[in-house]
């Protein structure tokens, strides 16, 4: 049963988890673990950026190897004082853009790229339009509603 929301007041209408990237400097036994040990699927890699998607149910889980072009986005290698996650990616029912951001400054919720925090990506249900925000610890957030009928430029990730 949904809460009804004060008059007026709109809510990222959240549909689950679409994708976790994990960065990692051992691709091999990540991919072991999550492949063979877990059963995920894989989906497919792009090693020019350093990226390898394995499918988990309807979500994705994306390694990252910290030593390519977008592990070193990251900063050091996984380890007690490293990060080791680099974002989290939740999915919402298709929704305006314009109402999304709204109600995220509204809350005061710095969003990345400020200039244009609207980007096409892919993620578990395919190509579509997300943008970054962080929670209150710094994690980094992806807000990635599912894409409608209307044609949008494709970026690679």
């Amino acid at each position: 049963m949904k809460t009804p929301l004060p008059s007026g007041e709109f809510h990222p209408p959240l549909l689950g988890l679409d994708h976790i990237v994990l960065r990692t400097d051992d691709i091999t036994a990540m991919r072991h673990f999550y492949q063979t040990v877990l059963g995920c699927v894989f989906e497919r890699a792009l090693p020019h950026l350093g990226l390898t998607q394995l499918r988990a149910g309807s979500a994705l889980i994306d390694l990252v190897e910290v030593n390519s072009e977008l592990g070193r986005q990251g900063g050091k290698s996984p380890s007690q004082n490293g990060r080791n996650m680099d974002h989290f990616c939740l999915t919402l029912a298709p929704c305006d853009e314009a109402a999304l951001l709204a109600h995220l400054r509204h809350h005061h919720i710095p969003i990345e790229p400020t200039n244009n925090p609207f980007i096409e990506r892919y993620g578990a249900y395919g190509f579509g339009r997300s943008i970054y925000i962080r929670d209150p610890q710094g994690n980094v957030v992806e807000l990635k509603p599912l894409a409608d009928s209307s044609s949008r430029d494709t970026h690679p990730i």
